[in-house]
């Protein structure tokens, strides 16, 4: 089993950066390929943001946050962050952790994945 919980959102102005973490701990026989971060907002679908491959590092980005946001990782303290900048009211959504095992699936697919946190909230005024 796999749990994820997230925290660090809040109400920022345009342009305000955050940093989102992401507290990740596994037991049993499951192996954790991918952490990601995925976001929703209201009347909208669930949207890929950003993944990080649990051994090695790779990161990968949608092409929305790409430049404004850093994904990372603390492997020893099974952390995993999400650093937003410049952000923008079109990044309002509540935003999600998620833990894949090795998959065939795409990781920008939010059926790719196992485990999910609860969310946080991220809300950008204008």
């Amino acid at each position: 089993q796999v749990q994820l919980v997230e925290s660090g959102g809040g109400l920022v102005q345009t342009g305000a950066s955050l940093r989102l973490s992401c507290a990740v701990s596994s037991g049993g026989t499951f192996s954790i390929y991918a952490v990601g971060w995925f976001r929703q907002a209201p009347g909208k679908e669930r949207e890929f943001a950003a993944v990080i491959m649990w051994s090695g590092g790779n990161t990968y980005y949608a092409d929305s946050v790409k430049g404004r946001f850093t994904i990372s990782r603390d492997n020893t303290m099974g952390t995993v962050y999400l650093e937003m900048n410049s952000l923008k009211p079109e990044d309002t959504a509540v935003y999600y952790c998620a833990a894949a095992r090795p998959s065939p699936g795409g990781l920008g697919k939010a059926n790719t994945y196992d485990y999910w946190g609860q969310g946080t909230q991220v809300t950008v005024s204008s």
